[in-house]
């Protein structure tokens, strides 16, 4: 007698859909910086159901998922856009004077993204002593992992950068020929009420001089740079907004925006004698926050601004091009190249700060397992040959209002801003 009644075998169609909604949640509930920028993710059993569903907009990335069938290839978002109003005094009469909400739906395109590995014949794998299906599906995965990471820092940035390393890169150089379709939607440079640069402890708008984007190889992150950023936020009409972690107790006090920091700005910032008391800071507050892993580790609080580190530098080295926008009522983009002055020995790396609704991120449903990710096996020559792969049906945008100021619309990206400093650097591109 069999040891069990119920068993799933080798080639059941259950099979693949329970490997799909496993890999599903492996990805959205990784343990990554970028990660836990967003709100909680369904219940497995809502992923099979089918619904459409949508994190909360007060945490940078806002994931929503449609997995309606014959819903073309667009995932639609609805966003909350700021609005403004003047009390009804006294017995003035109010019925009818109501402010309308204002709501966008921004619809993002999405992608099949995937990722095939080889899996040898029949005779490597008799020769090898290891299980290559056991090494190759983690090997997957982590590309797939990799490729949602760096399509996200990329759109947020505003720009993949220069630094480039095929082994540790997901996304291309933006001159690569399928930069645009890897990317799936557009990568939109900084509005230009959302682009900082750098300068004499000091942060300003991007300026030009002959050309070159005005920086010097001492304008760093530093303390004086966060104050600045905070002073920024302080005094311009409708900053970012604040990232509400669930089930903080300090969110309403004391408001925190979430700063990314190259590794290269990271280090610096943390030579600071005080940075211990900012790691310290940041444990404090983390308990406030039950103990959100965001604030441990690698972070420090500053000013209402948690510091951590990106994983991978967006980097623009000396002469290499950098897009913004000229004008705040328009989204052309114009350009700037890092000083030649910086030779080898400097570059610019891009910090991001970060509010509530920065991102979209978007996930439609693969009609191999009825959930956004899904894995194939696929023999060939008579089976002696296999690939597996694993896929993902996804596209991710910034998110991008046209804010009215009263006689001007502002195209505004609502929740990220960058902010572009020197960065000495170790050894040229490459």
């Amino acid at each position: 007698m069999s040891d069990t009644k119920t068993s799933t075998p080798y080639g059941h169609p259950g099979t693949m859909i329970q490997q799909a909604v496993g890999v599903f949640h492996t990805c959205m509930q990784r343990r990554t910086t970028l990660n836990r920028l967003t709100g909680k993710m369904p219940t497995e059993a809502d992923a099979v159901a089918g619904t459409k569903r949508q994190t909360k907009p007060t945490m940078p990335i806002v994931r929503a998922e449609d997995l309606g069938k014959g819903k073309g290839d667009e995932v639609e978002f609805q966003l909350d856009q700021p609005i403004g109003s003047y009390p009804i005094m006294g017995s003035e009469f109010a019925e009818g004077k109501g402010v309308g909400m204002s709501y966008e739906n921004a619809r993002f395109r999405v992608n099949q993204a995937r990722f095939p590995i080889d899996m040898g014949d029949q005779m490597s794998r008799i020769r090898t002593p290891y299980d290559l299906r056991k090494f190759g599906r983690p090997k997957a995965q982590r590309l797939m992992d990799d490729y949602i990471e760096h399509s996200t820092l990329v759109h947020l940035a505003g720009a993949r950068g220069f630094n480039d390393h095929l082994i540790e890169w997901r996304v291309p150089l933006a001159s690569h020929p399928k930069f645009s379709e890897i990317m799936v939607n557009r990568v939109k440079a900084p509005t230009r009420n959302r682009h900082l640069v750098a300068g004499a402890g000091a942060v300003g708008e991007v300026k030009a001089n002959a050309g070159e984007l005005v920086i010097a190889s001492s304008d760093t992150l530093s303390m004086d740079v966060v104050d600045a950023v905070r002073s920024w936020m302080d005094q311009i009409p409708l900053p970012p907004p604040p990232v509400e972690f669930d089930e903080d107790l300090a969110a309403t006090d004391s408001p925190i925006r979430v700063l990314l920091a190259s590794p290269a700005q990271y280090s610096g910032f943390a030579t600071d004698p005080n940075f211990r008391a900012f790691q310290g800071n940041a444990m404090a507050r983390a308990r406030l926050a039950k103990d959100h892993p965001l604030f441990l580790g690698e972070a420090g609080l500053w000013n209402g601004i948690l510091i951590i580190k990106m994983p991978k530098a967006i980097r623009f080295y000396a002469g290499d091009e950098l897009r913004y926008c000229a004008s705040y009522t328009s989204e052309q983009e114009s350009s700037v190249v890092v000083p030649a002055s910086f030779t080898d020995k400097y570059a610019v790396d891009r910090a991001i700060l970060l509010g509530g609704q920065a991102l979209g991120q978007a996930f439609g449903r693969s009609d191999h397992s009825g959930v956004p990710f899904f894995w194939k096996e696929a023999p060939g020559d008579f089976d002696d040959k296999m690939e597996i792969a694993i896929g993902a049906i996804l596209g991710m945008s910034k998110i991008r209002f046209a804010v009215s100021h009263g006689d001007t619309k502002q195209f505004t990206d609502h929740g990220v801003t960058v902010l572009d400093t020197a960065v000495p650097i170790i050894k040229p591109r490459g």
